[in-house]
């Protein structure tokens, strides 16, 4: 009974997964700002951490959790990446609107 409902429980959990990586999927096409799509990515990334967490408890396989640490670190480093390039994307635009003026 309690190995029935643990792999009931991780199925649907790795519907829920797949459902947000869908879903962030589609902000990240659709936009409409670059921050949107960073966020968006974001979520991704740590839906699949989770997903790698998933995959761990049903093949009883610890391999599954480095492979999401090392994603985790990877995504966290893109984002701080990508905020720094929109950040200096904005103080670009604005030196240039001080300049016409």
């Amino acid at each position: 009974m309690g190995a029935d409902l643990l792999e009931y429980a991780v199925d649907a959990a790795v519907g829920m997964v797949i459902l947000s990586v869908v879903l962030g999927f589609i902000r990240l096409a659709k936009g409409p700002s670059l921050p949107d799509r960073v966020v968006a990515l974001d979520m991704m990334t740590v839906a699949i951490v989770g997903f790698c967490g998933l995959a761990a408890i049903r093949y009883q396989d610890i391999a599954f959790l480095d492979v999401g640490l090392v994603l985790a670190l990877v995504g966290f480093l893109a984002t701080v990446a990508l905020a720094r390039f929109a950040e200096r994307r904005v103080a670009r635009r604005d030196a240039a609107e001080e300049e016409e003026e």
